[in-house]
């Protein structure tokens, strides 16, 4: 799965004093659960933030994202932020401090049965 290993080295040094609980391979990229909760992943040099719906109507205004789709739906909590928008600490840090923001008060997916056979 692709994604950029310099961002992905920067996402992890900002989340060190966070509890990430698991970095998970999907949505084709790396996603790391803070509180056992998804927060960022990274696919390629492009960054998906869980920020809430009220900071995504924020954030849209602004056009520095795009909204996560999927099909024709739009994923109401999820942005992606391009590269150019996270050359800066302080840009990444600014998608960082939203997304560990939003995770406060998040929800956790429901855990996922194993099925028979699975471990």
């Amino acid at each position: 799965m692709p994604y950029d290993e310099t961002l992905t080295n920067r996402v992890r040094e900002a989340l060190s004093d966070e509890n990430v609980t698991e970095e998970i391979e999907m949505f084709q990229g790396l996603c790391f659960m803070v509180n056992d909760k998804l927060s960022i992943c990274i696919r390629n040099q492009t960054l998906l933030c869980r920020i809430g719906k009220e900071q995504v109507v924020i954030e849209l205004e602004k056009d520095h994202c795009q909204q996560m789709m999927s099909g024709e739906r739009p994923m109401k909590d999820y942005v992606w932020v391009d590269g150019e928008q996270l050359k800066t600490n302080p840009q990444l840090n600014h998608w960082i401090k939203l997304a560990l923001e939003f995770n406060k008060v998040a929800k956790a997916s429901k855990k996922r049965q194993k099925g028979k056979g699975e471990r």
